[in-house]
């Protein structure tokens, strides 16, 4: 059922003029006045009959004389472009072609852009009725459309992974979608399944998911050329998460399809990544499981020996992402990449400490956290430095085994969480652990009620400024 077609055009913009395109003069809370002041009189009243204040995504209509629409104002508030200033402009506007008459940055024409085709998106693939209705910004010189439109169809593919339920997108599903992007950028793809994981050592993905219908499996990306910096993506999997054995209670699992929200993530940023044709080599690793109950699941004081040799007492079923996640990031580890970047949907901690809007990082590089945080400010996609704080540690002894998957209070468990990590990351590789949510809790402008990639325009933007040709 999963249909996102991965080179597909992004139809809401265009670099192409289009004739009878209206344009959009955008005015902010403090130029307000100054522009009034230079409208006739009965342009004046019509500003006046509309109460417009120039806020943000306050769209105001002036008509010609035979009814058509001549241009449009819209309102911009205190002057910052956001993405999500155009996808508000864009979701209140009538169908028709438009373009803006002032001539924006390229950071901001870029802005502008993705907010627009932002708003564009609906997840409606089970939809017999669907929303046709055709807004299409012309975009100018100034905007770079190539860049722009790799940040559309990573992030859609994202959003779409996520909102796709499991029952159409289990672990064989999920591998399918890697293997038609591997094939989409002639990318090698290795794909290790079932009782092939116990064989290779990866024994906590296996013990994960082998209470499930649908076989875990293993997936492993790689493109680029070889001897170009190597650099790892590894996503969390989890397909659906039931909670296993310490099941969860049925108003926690409604969005459990989401679990794979990192898996998404990082499949969106490779699709980012391979069109833009970075110089690395790039490599995606990708557990996916479903945490499932049958007869053959793994259970509450179980121990595990991953891949990396350390045992783990299963202190809960439901801290399953990092089982899963701790062999891909101890075998990412062993090539000594430039840098390893995970993504997952791991803690319910993070989402108490930062809510459901902000994605919280760890990583052992204090640079690259500084340049991090500053980049998402700049890209209007919210991250925020959590500490990998060491004394910590202790809250996952385990007198059994070397380590236990849950901390032994119920404070701090997204740091606990991340450290737990950190453990299977060796040769002292730089590391970032991204703890994102991947939806969106209510619905606002260019982001509909559902899956979301969260970050994934931040580390791209990072890469980008790093491993450009």
């Amino acid at each position: 059922m999963f249909r996102y077609n991965y080179s597909e055009d992004v139809k809401s913009i265009t670099s192409k003029p289009y004739k009878g395109s209206i344009s959009i003069t955008l005015i902010g809370t403090g130029e307000l006045d100054h522009w009034k002041n230079k409208l006739g009189r009965k342009q004046q009243s019509w500003v006046k009959v509309n109460t417009f204040k120039g806020n943000v995504g306050e769209v105001l209509i002036f008509s010609t004389i035979e009814g058509g629409i001549d241009h449009i104002v819209a309102g911009k508030g205190a002057g910052d472009y956001s993405p999500w200033l155009f996808s508000r402009i864009a979701e209140t506007l009538p169908e028709g072609s438009y373009h803006l008459k002032e001539n924006l940055s390229e950071h901001d024409a870029n802005f502008a852009a993705f907010g627009w085709a932002m708003a564009d998106y609906k997840y409606d693939h089970y939809l017999k009725d669907k929303d046709t209705k055709s807004v299409i910004l012309t975009v100018g010189d100034n905007c770079n459309l190539t860049r722009v439109k790799s940040w559309i169809r990573g992030t859609i593919l994202a959003r779409d992974l996520v909102n796709t339920p499991t029952c159409d997108m289990g672990p064989d599903d999920l591998a399918l979608v890697a293997e038609r992007l591997a094939k989409q950028f002639k990318a090698k793809i290795e794909i290790t399944r079932g009782e092939e994981l116990l064989i290779k050592g990866y024994n906590t993905i296996h013990t994960v998911g082998r209470a499930a219908e649908k076989e875990p499996c293993l997936i492993d990306i790689k493109w680029g050329n070889e001897k170009a910096p190597k650099i790892t993506l590894v996503g969390k999997g989890v397909c659906f998460d039931t909670g296993g054995l310490d099941i969860k209670p049925s108003g926690a699992m409604v969005t459990m399809k989401k679990d794979m929200g990192g898996a998404a993530h990082v499949l969106g940023l490779g699709q980012m990544i391979m069109e833009s044709g970075l110089d690395i080599r790039l490599r995606i690793l990708i557990p996916a499981v479903e945490n499932n109950i049958a007869g053959n699941a793994f259970r509450p004081g179980d121990i595990i020996k991953s891949y990396k040799g350390t045992t783990i007492e299963v202190g809960n079923t439901d801290a399953e992402g990092r089982l899963v996640l701790c062999d891909a990031l101890a075998l990412a580890s062993e090539e000594i990449p430039e840098l390893i970047i995970d993504f997952a949907t791991l803690t319910g901690a993070a989402r108490v400490a930062l809510g459901t809007e902000v994605s919280p990082y760890f990583t052992n590089d204090s640079k690259l956290s500084a340049e991090l945080l500053k980049l998402s400010e700049n890209e209007y996609d919210p991250l925020w430095p959590l500490p990998l704080y060491l004394p910590y540690e202790k809250l996952l002894n385990s007198t059994l085994a070397d380590i236990n998957n849950i901390g032994s209070t119920g404070f701090g468990g997204a740091i606990t969480a991340a450290l737990f990590l950190k453990s299977f990351v060796t040769n002292d590789i730089p590391w970032v652990h991204l703890d994102v949510y991947a939806w969106n809790a209510s619905a606002a402008a260019g982001k509909p009620k559902g899956g979301e990639a969260m970050g994934i325009r931040t580390v791209f933007e990072y890469l980008v400024k790093k491993y450009s040709k």
